[in-house]
């Protein structure tokens, strides 16, 4: 045996039960959502009538749609804010307050969510009450998602935008290309798979998010965490574990979608760049 298969097993063991300590649970939660027991402890047999009473429920179904809805225009909106962001940040010559603006565009990154919910809410109050708006509703939800989302998107857009060769945007600037082009046609389709991890991190997080959208949602606009969050309160629905089943389902299968194209672009730019080396 040698030495350093210990090692290799120590190392093998501590990362099953990191997966197990992650997915077990959610496992757990998947496989109790078919039980027909109301008690979400006793297994006593295989049943969908959860998933039938999920269906039947027009309040969930109504906040799953309105937290789809708020989920998809919020990480849209934060890919291109976010983007032109990370182009400031990394493309721009240095000017004053550079460094400020990285800072307050990242801050929330590291502020309390609580401190940004109360924040955000005292502005909505300030900014609509004047004009006889309502401080709360899918606007209101929609806007602070896409602040504390955006974060997100342009550290990952960023972090490639500094690895990508400038050399590549000079020569297309010196074969007469303006910018806007050169964005189009070089720095986009190489960024395209950060573009679509954000992407997908933003409505993830947007999807998912309790407590901002506990500060600004209002009466008629119920996202679904806060829907879910409500009925524990109450007591385990087995309801709830069919929803959770097959949010899990949903977000499973984005990434993995998300994965597949951004490997396909990667797999094409390689082997474009490989065709322009072989061809000199």
């Amino acid at each position: 045996m040698s030495k350093g298969q210990p090692a290799n097993w120590g190392g093998r063991v501590v990362l099953g039960l990191g997966y197990a300590f992650l997915y077990l649970p959610i496992l757990l939660l998947i496989v109790f959502s078919f039980n027909e027991s109301r008690l979400g402890s006793t297994w006593t047999g295989f049943s969908l009538k959860w998933y039938s009473a999920l269906f039947d429920d027009d309040s969930m179904l109504r906040a799953a749609w309105v937290s789809l809805k708020i989920a998809f225009l919020s990480a849209t909106a934060a890919v291109v804010l976010g983007t032109l962001a990370a182009m400031v940040m990394t493309r721009f010559k240095p000017f004053r307050g550079k460094t400020l603006f990285g800072a307050l565009i990242t801050a929330p990154l590291v502020m309390p969510e609580v401190v940004t919910g109360l924040s955000l809410l005292l502005m909505f109050v300030t900014l609509f009450a004047p004009f006889g708006l309502s401080p709360k509703g899918m606007v209101s939800i929609w806007i602070a998602h896409v602040t504390f989302t955006m974060a997100f998107v342009t550290v990952v857009v960023s972090s490639r935008l500094a690895e990508l060769d400038k050399s590549l945007e000079e020569a297309a600037m010196d074969l007469g290309a303006n910018r806007v082009k050169v964005f189009f046609v070089i720095t986009l389709p190489i960024i395209m798979p950060a573009l679509m991890s954000g992407w997908l991190l933003a409505f993830t997080l947007s999807l998912d998010d309790v407590v901002i959208s506990s500060f600004v949602a209002g009466p008629d606009a119920t996202t679904l965490p806060m829907k879910i969050f409500s009925s524990v309160r109450l007591g385990l629905n087995p309801k709830i574990n069919a929803l959770a089943s097959l949010l899990v389902l949903v977000v499973s299968t984005a990434a993995m979608i998300g994965w597949w194209v951004s490997y396909r672009e990667e797999k094409r730019r390689q082997r474009d760049m490989q065709l322009a080396v072989q061809n000199g």
